[in-house]
């Protein structure tokens, strides 16, 4: 089991599967570690289902979060309508593990990725934002010769955002390109409001949700305009990263009408996918849920853990984790607990900060009168969960992080390529 970093050294396949029923204590286990608490994620995930079904949407969560076989499944049982993916590669990933429905919120402009994927086109679901992508892929799945047209989102964005038409009457013409290929179906319209903004100030808001009126203004156009296809097929409406979720319901669950009661069924699509483990940083200030848009809050399920290894300067440790084991990108982690070298419970660490990061040790900065010696481990609040899963292999899982001494259940595999 060399590969998991995770997994005590000169452990056996054996050892790591008898875990969920030997149930070993994180005391046997190596650091630098991150681990996954099994109550906390069984919590948001019905949690956010819940939220969806009162809010009147429903969710397809982005898988680039985890690209996790054995969490998606989680989500997908939970209800989840299917799974977001950003590439390519991730899509055939998804596909490859059975998920019903997948939809990349990416353009698909590689002639070589279109011909892959094109076999499984009935089960997914691209994005595009111009009139050059729409052709490559005409051009690609004609001479494939698929045999069911591609499903395509028209990508509406906004100056200063990321990708989408940046106008209207761009994304109508664009759309009217699809509706004109055989091989192509015009499946709906999709945005990413994320990218407007990063607070959750009264100037935020505002702009997400012009942004979301514009969007929604945009499915109707293409209604009007008798784009979209008769086919019995649903359209969708996407939006909706972790952020600003709620801000997407209010605006355009309106729409969702999958049974057709109103017209062409449409379904109103979330994509939110840091949901699932939360965070202790970006998301805890900003998630609808951490504002009261709902009444639970998510739970933080992702710790790591860290060894100090050197104690060079009063007031001054070094923990052997670093940018290649913690996300760093949206914050620096946070120091939480302290288990002393030796005991089982780790006690409240206060007075203490994180103040750098190499790659493969943590700067922390502790009160003379903690008593942080070197061989006592910290258990440390991540931000972004997304950077932190992509740096492990395997996941350890606890039962519960707020459980005096959490027990190891298991080992989370990831695909991150």
């Amino acid at each position: 089991m060399e590969a998991h970093k995770a997994v005590p050294l000169g452990a056996t396949a054996e050892d790591v599967a008898a875990w969920p029923e030997s149930r070993p204590p994180l005391t046997v286990l190596p650091t630098p570690l991150v681990t996954l608490s099994d109550a906390a994620v069984a919590h948001n995930v019905a949690t956010m289902a819940a939220w969806c079904a009162a809010a009147g949407v429903d969710l397809a969560p982005h898988g680039k979060t985890t690209m996790s076989r054995a969490l998606w499944e989680r989500q997908l049982a939970a209800g989840a309508w299917g799974i977001t993916v950003a590439t390519p590669w991730q899509a055939s990933v998804a596909l490859g593990w059975g998920v019903p429905r997948v939809q990349l919120a990416n353009a698909l402009v590689q002639p070589a990725a279109l011909r892959a994927l094109a076999a499984d086109a009935g089960r997914l679901t691209v994005w595009t934002d111009s009139l050059r992508g729409v052709a490559i892929m005409h051009e690609a799945l004609t001479a494939a010769g698929v045999g069911a047209p591609l499903g395509v989102l028209v990508e509406l964005g906004a100056a200063g955002g990321r990708t989408g038409a940046r106008t209207p009457a761009e994304a109508l013409a664009v759309a009217e390109a699809v509706a004109a290929s055989p091989v192509l179906r015009l499946a709906g319209i999709a945005g990413y409001e994320g990218a407007l903004a990063h607070d959750a100030s009264d100037v935020s808001l505002a702009t997400v949700r012009r942004y979301l009126a514009d969007l929604g203004a945009l499915h109707d156009a293409v209604g009007a305009a008798g784009l979209y296809p008769d086919d019995g097929g649903e359209l969708l409406v996407t939006a909706g990263g972790s952020a600003y979720f709620d801000l997407v319901a209010e605006v355009l669950a309106p729409r969702h009408d999958p049974a057709g009661d109103r017209g062409l069924p449409t379904r109103v699509l979330l994509r939110s996918g840091a949901y699932v483990v939360h965070d202790d940083g970006f998301y805890r200030g900003i998630s609808p849920l951490s504002r009261g848009a709902g009444p639970t809050a998510l739970r933080t399920a992702l710790h790591g853990w860290a060894t100090v290894v050197s104690h060079p300067e009063p007031g001054l440790v070094l923990l052997d984790a670093g940018k290649r084991d913690l996300a760093f990108d949206e914050g620096l982690p946070e120091p939480q607990l302290l288990r002393r070298l030796g005991a089982a419970v780790a006690e409240p660490l206060s007075g203490a900060r994180v103040t750098a990061m190499n790659d493969q040790h943590t700067f922390l900065a502790v009160d003379p009168a903690a008593g942080v010696e070197v061989g006592d481990v910290v258990r440390l609040g991540l931000s972004h969960p997304c950077t932190t899963f992509d740096k492990w292999r395997g996941i350890v899982t606890v039962d519960d992080d707020r459980a005096a001494e959490p027990r190891v259940t298991g080992l989370v595999e990831t695909a991150f390529g």
